[in-house]
């Protein structure tokens, strides 16, 4: 119990959960973990700050979009979107239309999450744009927010580990089967895929559960703060709606060509300029609100970077297993489902399963294989132990994403809105999936 990476990262969820500032609870974790593991404060706060340098570009590229968000906002296309679903409903309108209209509303959404990550590969980019002109649509027919937070989540996460193309590919052979073989284990790219469709269909079965179960009832949101955010009076011009056309086609080009957020938000804040929906004397108030709609994801990413510097340095991934193998003895099926609670603890303070990989698999594979474990088994544990918690740390991509988009207005929480649902309706299954998968395979 008083391993440092189970220490600070109880602590930082503990925190996390009574509503204590994100960014608050990862620093004062990383310090109190530091502290457990025999570091002094020095050295902890050494190890912290050598870390924040990695969260800093991702920090930028936060900003960078929020202010192109605001952009797109002003120019009216994302209000004429809203108005364009909401059109497509009549004011008398059945029980079964407004079932059929959130349906569709629903699987497209899912669809956009699904195509981020590999037909569009721009990840979470697409959701501060996509998602705040629909908050309208959601508050009209009263649809809860943590269900679209659980359906943007499994499309982020589910996709990369299931579809070897975009992030999947980067994930699935760049970084999983890389780290296998270079470790021990004999798998081929073809099989990996498969392995994973067994915690992935888990998580299936916790997004049916959060459509039809969990938040299929009805969730009222003041209209009038959407209001402050998304005004539904704006004018909308011809021009600014071809602008706004030409400057998003644009920045999704450049990122895709250059691989930079940066340099594609740049891009189409800069043909805002020039279309004359930002006039220039507005850029200062354009940023200075798209900085305020991103910066806590920003300063989030940034401390989860210290964090996973402290917990690095701390050693405690190693003293962990090890301490979990001498309690189980030879124990394979308790070996497999602490190897994917560690799994999950990590990535849970890290916040990113392609970061975790490359520290637990040195430890995983020849662990798992001492076991007996087969080479599928091995990888189905590697894989899911890693992606396990990014769907349900608060520092995930996975879950900050959906929050960027469904918290402008202040009425989604980002841990009991975002992160507690998406925990319960796709951590705890993925255990259960991973773990059958795992001995049985």
């Amino acid at each position: 119990m008083f391993n440092p990476v189970v220490v600070a990262v109880l602590l930082m969820i503990i925190l996390s959960l009574f509503r204590i500032n994100v960014v608050i609870a990862l620093v004062f974790s990383a310090i109190i973990g530091g502290l457990v593991s025999g570091m002094s404060l020095i050295e902890t706060i050494n190890s912290f700050s050598n870390g924040l340098g990695g969260g800093a570009t991702i920090a930028l590229n936060y900003a960078m979009l929020g202010a192109f968000a605001v952009a797109i906002s002003k120019s009216g296309i994302t209000d004429l979107l809203a108005k364009k679903i909401i059109s497509k409903m009549k004011n008398d309108a059945t029980k079964k239309e407004i079932f059929w209209f959130k349906t569709v509303l629903l699987t497209l959404i899912l669809l956009a999450s699904v195509s981020s990550q590999n037909l569009i590969p721009v990840h979470i980019a697409f959701i501060p744009i996509l998602i705040p002109p629909l908050l309208h649509v959601f508050a009209e027919y009263e649809i809860d927010r943590r269900l679209i937070a659980c359906i943007l989540t499994f499309g982020l996460t589910a996709t990369y580990m299931l579809l070897p193309v975009g992030f999947g590919g980067i994930f699935l052979n760049n970084i999983l089967l890389k780290n296998l073989v270079e470790n021990g284990a004999t798998v081929t790219a073809n099989q990996l895929p498969y392995v994973m469709a067994i915690p992935v269909s888990g998580m299936f079965l916790g997004l049916l559960v959060a459509i039809f179960f969990s938040y299929r009832k009805p969730r009222k949101y003041c209209l009038e703060k959407i209001k402050e955010i998304e005004p539904e009076n704006q004018e909308i011009k011809t021009s600014y709606i071809f602008t706004a056309i030409i400057a998003i086609v644009a920045a999704l080009y450049l990122q895709l060509d250059t691989d930079s957020i940066i340099i594609g938000s740049l891009a189409g804040f800069i043909i805002f300029m020039i279309g004359g929906v930002i006039k220039i004397d507005e850029t200062q108030d354009v940023f200075t609100k798209g900085v305020h709609m991103m910066a806590m994801i920003g300063f989030i990413m940034i401390a989860a970077s210290g964090f996973a510097e402290v917990m690095k340095a701390s050693h405690g991934i190693e003293s962990l297993v090890s301490s979990i193998t001498h309690i189980i003895g030879h124990n394979k099926s308790l070996a497999a489902l602490f190897m994917l609670v560690v799994g999950l603890l990590v990535t849970m303070g890290i916040g990113s399963s392609f970061s975790t990989i490359p520290i637990i698999a040195v430890i995983y594979v020849p662990l798992a294989i001492q076991f007996g474990f087969s080479p599928l088994g091995v990888a189905v544990l590697v894989g899911t132990a890693a992606a396990l918690g990014d769907a349900g740390s608060p520092a995930s991509d996975s879950t900050l994403g959906p929050t960027s988009g469904l918290g402008v207005d202040g009425q989604h929480d980002h841990i009991w809105d975002s992160v507690v649902p998406t925990f319960i309706h796709y951590n705890i299954p993925l255990i259960l999936f991973g773990w059958f998968a795992a001995l049985y395979l």
